[in-house]
């Protein structure tokens, strides 16, 4: 079941969900307004020749109020608000409307688990043919509450407690980490 306002403004009355900073102002009809920080992260070209899912890549990081994104530019930035979910809790991060009809395609993966905490980290996409300037502070996305049939486990990984934008660690994931073992296990009969 999706939250209503109503709902929402209690949770957050009540502590059960945290958003800080927050403004009543950020809460529509059932969702909630995030808006725009200042940390923006960008692959550094000079040192990523390609991007390799086993391993980190290399960003320039900057911290500025505003950034131009070029066409078909790509950009990691961060919501200024940090969430804390309850365990009964998820939420859906979409890109504003207004936002879109610009050529700005804003995700995060598009969900948040139950439990997590953090910053949200946006990758921002910029589909059109000329640059666009982003202003930190301005509402950028809005994330959609969903109440799970029972308390789940509170998320544990990789990028709980994220603060920033953060870069992809999926050369933390399991299953590469297995493929390495098993290469290894198998390398005499390459």
């Amino acid at each position: 079941m999706i939250l209503t306002s109503k709902t929402i403004l209690k949770k957050i009355e009540e502590e059960e969900l945290l958003i800080t900073p927050f403004r009543t102002s950020q809460v529509q009809p059932a969702s909630i307004d995030l808006r725009l920080g200042k940390h923006f992260m960008i692959i550094d070209k000079s040192s990523t020749p390609f991007i390799s899912l086993e391993k980190p890549i290399s960003y320039k990081q900057v911290c500025q109020d505003t950034i131009i994104i070029p066409p078909q530019g790509f950009v990691l930035g961060t919501t200024i608000e940090y969430i804390n979910l309850p365990n009964d809790l998820t939420a859906f991060v979409e890109g504003r409307s207004s936002i879109g009809r610009l050529g700005l395609f804003i995700q995060n993966a598009g969900w948040v688990d139950p439990g997590f905490h953090g910053q949200i980290t946006l990758e921002l996409y910029n589909a059109n043919r000329v640059p666009i300037e982003l202003k930190a502070g301005r509402r950028i996305c809005q994330i959609v509450l969903a109440r799970l049939d029972q308390k789940g486990t509170a998320y544990t990984g990789k990028y709980s407690g994220q603060e920033k934008a953060t870069a992809s660690r999926i050369y933390l994931d399991v299953e590469c980490k297995n493929a390495f073992s098993r290469r290894e296990k198998f390398k005499e009969f390459d």
